[in-house]
């Protein structure tokens, strides 16, 4: 079992500076490129006017916000991680195409209330030491009307599929992050902080009781990853 709290924190952190340089790579590889169109319905969810600012949070090499900028120029896009190796490795990337970057933990943003008008994240939610901080900070820094999309793995369900699906965690994934990245151990925590993460049912709910309404989720992968939406 992997650690909790403030010693999760820094587990997640010292774990994805190790993998920085190989961390795109690997998402490519390991979702056989799914990973590029699931970004894309994101931003595609968002729907924002003109002019907008978006916060992508676990922004990691800002991936997500990249796309958003890619597609609308016109919005503000903050790139925020807690992670300085994977903003470097990022930023390496087009020069961080327009982003403005910021180094900040996700449970405590330094942004004044109602800030912005859209918060995002991919694959952020899964390695936060406190899910329900996590949510309430969106909610604060979000205006009224303000929408919130996760991009995450999810809990799969016991169906016909679990089986490829346990095949691919916890054999396919751990040896394509050795071979890629040289880190077995980061890409075991992957699968294994999966499984015990929360169901796209239990996500759609905290949401809700973060205070957010219009919640709803679109499963991926097999049931292994989701989108949840709601707004503020």
């Amino acid at each position: 079992m992997y650690p909790s709290g403030l010693e999760r924190a820094r587990y997640v952190q010292q774990m994805f500076a190790r993998i920085s340089l190989r961390y795109d790579l690997m998402n490519r590889l390991i979702t056989a490129g799914q990973d590029v169109f699931w970004r894309q319905e994101v931003v595609q969810r968002l729907n924002l006017p003109q002019n907008s600012w978006l916060i992508d949070l676990g922004a990691g090499t800002g991936d997500l916000a990249k796309e958003a900028y890619r597609k609308h120029p016109d919005w503000h896009c903050v790139a925020v991680d807690f992670t300085l190796e994977m903003m470097q490795a990022g930023r390496k990337i087009n020069d961080g195409a327009g982003l403005d970057w910021l180094g900040s933990d996700a449970l405590c943003l330094p942004f004044t209330a109602e800030t912005f008008l859209a918060a995002v994240s991919g694959f952020l939610m899964r390695n936060v030491s406190d899910i329900d901080q996590a949510l309430r900070e969106q909610y604060r820094i979000l205006k009224p009307g303000g929408k919130i999309i996760i991009l995450d793995t999810t809990r799969p369900a016991e169906n016909l599929f679990r089986p490829l699906i346990n095949f691919h965690l916890h054999r396919m994934i751990p040896l394509i992050g050795a071979l890629i990245s040289g880190e077995k151990e980061a890409y075991t925590y992957l699968p294994v902080s999966t499984e015990h993460f929360l169901s796209a049912e239990q996500m759609a709910a905290r949401l809700v009781m973060a205070g957010f309404h219009d919640v709803g989720f679109h499963r991926l992968m097999f049931g292994t990853v989701a989108i949840h939406w709601g707004l503020k």
